[in-house]
């Protein structure tokens, strides 16, 4: 008995550590695994009741942006402070101010919530890089457009690096749930430069933490799907049934889009998950990946990303890919390609975005709801078959959520026949040679 309790006791602990670790890795993403939104107050000068800081987010994710209506940051202030007054971004209430007289706050929320401004503000409530209704590109897209900043003028705090604390309970949506915020953390004081590149002044104090996505705090269904097809087999291989939740089947999606009535209801109601076509897989995007035509030296694949939603265009999408042979790329169509490389010389992960004005805009569900694009890839011919599933992406990723892909059992095959032993164009000549030879044979007899 004392044997098995510690065999129960040891495999208890082993679930702990399980869990513990899978817990801490829900975050982690391997094809982006320094993927993440960093945000940076630099506190620029002292004020006779706090101070000026300028809050700067940064979207170092190589595939996923912040789309509109944008990024909403929000904290819990450490002591008693208010804001002031505020530049490139607004908080969204102002709070009880009863206890000022006059020169009213900005905010007096211990719990403020702050969001950027749209782009025709005047020009006097501006700061650098602010103004985009809070879309941010991803790092791998534009890291010009990948950052974001405002000023604020914080009072009733400390006075000095000594006396002021940095808020806590930091959170993000972008604009959803999603992203789960680390403490500010105090670090050495940021360095900038002049202009014109003369002279570096320093921040009197500064403090960063970082956010961190995950999918599964944004839904427990996935948000795309894969189908798949090729040149040599005639049957597709769809989505999987109920690939994105298939929850009150009959009022989740819309089967005639010509009934507008029902439409312009369901839009009123703002129930954007039921703004989706009919479908089997119930997801807003599929991915349909096919294998289109195999020539001498190269082979070519057909992406195609359709969008089922009626109410959502999907601006600055990205797609990401992993597959083996795409360190043999050798042109792409319609589309901008950048590898992610992680692991030496090893190229197996592309992430692909709409060329602007071209390709960018993914319409809704319609004549003009999908974007396409040609890959042609040189073979390998150490490494290259079109059979086992070999011609088809390991993980497809969209706006940076993972699509589901069918199960393997059930991709395009090729037919019985490309299955049978190959036999080599010597042997083949000695077969035929020897053939014709016997037939002689029997003819002079």
């Amino acid at each position: 008995m004392e044997i098995i309790s510690k065999c129960i006791s040891s495999a208890f602990l082993v679930s702990v550590m399980f869990l513990t670790i899978v817990s801490h890795a829900v975050a982690y993403d391997s094809f982006d695994p320094n993927g993440r939104i960093n945000i940076k107050w630099d506190v620029l000068s002292w004020t006779p009741d706090g101070y000026v800081v300028t809050v700067t987010i940064i979207n170092n994710q190589m595939y996923r942006h912040i789309k509109s209506p944008g990024w909403t940051l929000g904290w819990t202030w450490a002591k008693k402070e208010v804001i002031w007054s505020m530049v490139g971004a607004q908080a969204t209430a102002q709070g009880d101010c009863s206890k000022f007289k006059a020169n009213i706050p900005h905010s007096c929320k211990k719990t403020p919530t702050v969001v950027d401004l749209l782009p025709g503000v005047p020009m006097n409530q501006r700061f650098s890089d602010c103004c985009k209704s809070g879309v941010m590109a991803s790092w791998g897209q534009d890291p010009s457009a990948a950052v974001s900043a405002f000023q604020l003028s914080v009072g009733h705090s400390g006075t000095s690096n000594k006396t002021v604390t940095p808020p806590k309970n930091f959170y993000l949506l972008g604009p959803g749930p999603g992203y789960t915020c680390s403490a500010a953390t105090i670090v050495p004081p940021s360095v900038s430069f002049s202009p014109d590149g003369r002279r570096t002044t320093q921040a009197m104090m500064t403090w960063t933490l970082d956010c961190t996505y995950s999918q599964l705090l944004v839904s427990e269904n996935p948000t795309c799907c894969v189908s798949l097809s090729s040149f040599y087999n005639p049957m597709i291989t769809p989505c999987p049934s109920c690939a994105c939740g298939c929850k009150d089947v009959n009022n989740n999606c819309i089967n005639d889009p010509k009934d507008s009535r029902v439409l312009n209801k369901k839009a009123l109601a703002k129930e954007d998950a039921s703004m989706l076509q009919c479908t089997d897989h119930r997801c807003p995007i599929r991915v349909h990946w096919h294998v289109k035509a195999n020539y001498r030296e190269y082979w070519r694949v057909k992406i195609t990303i359709t969008n089922f939603n009626y109410l959502m265009n999907y601006t600055q999408w990205t797609l990401v890919a992993q597959h083996p042979n795409f360190n043999k790329l050798a042109n792409v169509s319609s589309f901008v390609y950048k590898p992610l490389i992680h692991y030496g010389s090893i190229n197996d992960t592309g992430m692909f975005y709409g060329i602007q004005n071209h390709s960018d805009l993914l319409m809704e569900v319609g004549p003009e709801g999908y974007v396409q694009t040609e890959l042609l890839l040189g073979k390998d011919m150490k490494a290259f078959a079109l059979d086992q599933g070999w011609a088809f992406p390991f993980k497809l990723y969209f706006n940076g959520d993972e699509c589901k892909m069918p199960l393997p059992d059930i991709y395009p095959t090729l037919p019985n026949s490309a299955y049978a032993n190959s036999i080599s164009s010597s042997t083949l000549a000695t077969t035929l040679l020897l053939s014709a030879l016997l037939v002689f044979l029997c003819s002079c007899h």
